[in-house]
């Protein structure tokens, strides 16, 4: 089998059926599949319309209690048969030809780690996301209309990570990597599992031609544990975050300077303005300790507001 779609559930079964009307409108002729549904608990409905979907292409897992994203994915992918897993949020809108892009991507070298894509909020239109970067801060953002100068509308583009709203992967892969960290809850697992295929030598792209319509965030609850999965996700790859981070000061300095001309370093002034250029590809020692300052900063506030909490790294 060719791929296997992922889409976990809970509630939203008007979204649902959206997703899943316009997946099966826009799956390739040719290509064999399934669409495997985890519910994770919902009591809108959402059961009783799995139970009467036709098998195949369709599988249905139900889990008893609210498990979260990544167990769902997990659970999935060890029973899934295709060759690629595609994993989806269940408030995604498909247009024709968004696959089609992706699976070249994937195909085009041999080591891809995961292919993501373009998203469009539905509520107004905008770009959410053409890949994730780390920002001063030393935070993974979504890349998005507020940063085009670093967007390409073609081909393929590489980046620190992709969301798992919709991104797609070898099943082998996947499964050799332990699939999503669990002890993630619903934020973190896909920046997580980006940079444990960063560090096997793969790489993260983004197909820049494929673009979907996302409701984002739809799930309640969805936001419940963002600090405790940022507390986690920066303490265990804080030195690639540092480096990846720095990469954003070349652009920052020359913004903050072109307001106020007369103040600035003249060194620094060459070194932002020869890595924005890309003639110098490494990190600026003032990116770095820019992060890290920044990074230090969020730690003090997780202890204020989460204590002494034992983060597992």
């Amino acid at each position: 089998m060719d791929a296997s779609f992922i889409i976990p559930l809970f509630n939203c079964l008007e979204l649902t059926r959206t997703c899943v009307e316009t997946l099966q409108a826009t799956i390739p002729r040719g290509l064999s599949h399934e669409i495997i549904l985890v519910d994770d608990g919902s009591t809108d409905g959402t059961r009783e319309w799995m139970v009467a979907l036709p098998k195949p292409p369709f599988v249905a897992l139900f889990n008893e209690r609210r498990s979260g994203y990544a167990i769902g994915n997990n659970r999935a992918a060890r029973i899934a048969r295709g060759r690629l897993l595609c994993l989806l949020n269940n408030d995604l809108e498909f247009p024709p030809g968004w696959l089609e892009p992706m699976l070249a991507a994937h195909a085009s070298r041999r080591d891809v780690g995961i292919v993501g894509n373009w998203q469009y909020r539905i509520a107004d239109g905008s770009l959410d996301h053409a890949g994730i970067v780390i920002n001063l801060d030393g935070k993974p953002e979504h890349l998005d209309r507020s940063q085009r100068v670093w967007i390409k509308p073609f081909g393929v583009s590489r980046r620190p990570a992709v969301t798992g709203a919709c991104c797609l992967i070898e099943r082998r892969l996947y499964l050799d990597l332990g699939g999503f960290d669990e002890g993630f809850l619903n934020g973190g697992e896909d920046v997580d599992l980006c940079c444990r295929l960063h560090a096997r030598g793969r790489k993260i792209l983004v197909a820049n031609r494929s673009r979907i319509r996302h409701h984002v965030s739809a799930a309640v609850g969805r936001k419940d544990r963002d600090e405790h999965n940022s507390r986690r996700l920066c303490r265990r790859w804080r030195a690639r975050f540092v480096l990846e981070g720095a990469r954003a000061w070349p652009l920052h300095y020359l913004r903050m300077h072109w307001h106020e001309p007369r103040d600035y370093d003249t060194r620094l002034l060459w070194q932002a303005f020869l890595r924005w250029l890309g003639l110098v590809w490494w990190p600026a020692r003032e990116g770095m300790v820019t992060v890290n300052r920044n990074l230090l900063r969020e730690e003090a506030h997780w202890l204020a507001t989460l204590g002494h909490e034992k983060v597992d790294t």
